[in-house]
């Protein structure tokens, strides 16, 4: 379960800056994000039971992200993982409209997702669980996707839609501290706003906040990406603790490439 605000094209300055929060069990074992996990040039974290990961973007401004969409009624027990989508696209060099179609047409294999791949050109929306016969191209704009389709209104999506569509983005250049307290949102939703998919009253208690805390599940990072008009590009996470504490954050800044080199690596600096 995560949560992923995308302001695709709405700021000249900054034409892309997602924000996101993964939501996992803390006994997954998981590499957090940095450099050349997939590949050269890569940054992402990497699920280890899966072999996937949940978000990325490479030097050339390709990005991919997942979340899997709540159907507990649903579940294929040997389904392939999803988090392989993500890492997939990051390593490829289709275009975000071809990926998404190939992905579309396997997609009933997999458990429910909705995955967004994109790069500065294009962005794609695939899930199994929309209907749709064909991936959705996103326009310029503000999304918001957490465990259902794009833009289900359930609170926790309200709450942090409205939280960053007022934040203002040339603050980007100063701080990301402010957006990281934004998705730390720990709000929980009323009963009777809580959505129906299947799991116990606590369970959906429990999960309709932007920022989960639990001793058992939670949010384990949560990960910035902001890519400036000159190409100058930060990405950033903030990972945690059982107990919702702050673990570390790192901050990777490096510069768009858009043709591959082998030689260049992406610059790294960490804050712990």
């Amino acid at each position: 379960m995560c949560i992923a605000y995308l302001a695709i094209g709405t700021h000249p300055d900054w034409p892309l800056f997602i924000a996101a929060n993964r939501d996992e069990f803390h006994h997954r074992p998981t590499v957090p994000a940095r450099p050349d996990t997939l590949g050269p040039g890569i940054i992402a974290g990497i699920d280890l039971q899966g072999q996937g990961s949940w978000l990325g973007m490479t030097k050339q401004g390709r990005y991919a992200l997942i979340t899997n969409y709540r159907d507990p009624a649903r579940l294929i027990p040997d389904a392939p993982t999803r988090g392989q989508l993500v890492s997939r696209f990051l390593q490829s060099d289709m275009t975000p409209q071809a990926y998404a179609g190939q992905v579309q047409r396997g997609s009933q294999a997999y458990n429910g997702f909705n995955l967004i791949v994109g790069d500065l050109h294009d962005a794609r929306y695939v899930g199994n669980r929309t209907g749709q016969a064909q991936p959705a191209s996103l326009e310029p704009g503000r999304y918001v996707l957490s465990n259902h389709l794009l833009d289900t209104p359930w609170p926790k999506a309200q709450r942090l839609r409205n939280a960053l569509d007022a934040f203002p983005v040339n603050m980007l250049e100063r701080s990301l501290t402010e957006v990281f307290e934004i998705l730390q949102d720990e709000t929980t939703a009323r009963d009777d706003m809580l959505p129906r998919t299947g799991l116990s009253l606590e369970r959906e208690r429990l999960l309709s906040s932007p920022f989960i805390v639990s001793a058992e599940y939670g949010t384990r990072c949560s990960t910035v990406i902001a890519v400036h008009a000159s190409g100058q590009a930060l990405f950033s996470e903030v990972s945690y603790t059982p107990a919702g504490t702050i673990a570390r954050r790192h901050d990777w800044p490096f510069d768009i490439c858009p043709q591959e080199t082998s030689d260049h690596q992406v610059a790294s600096s960490t804050h712990n």
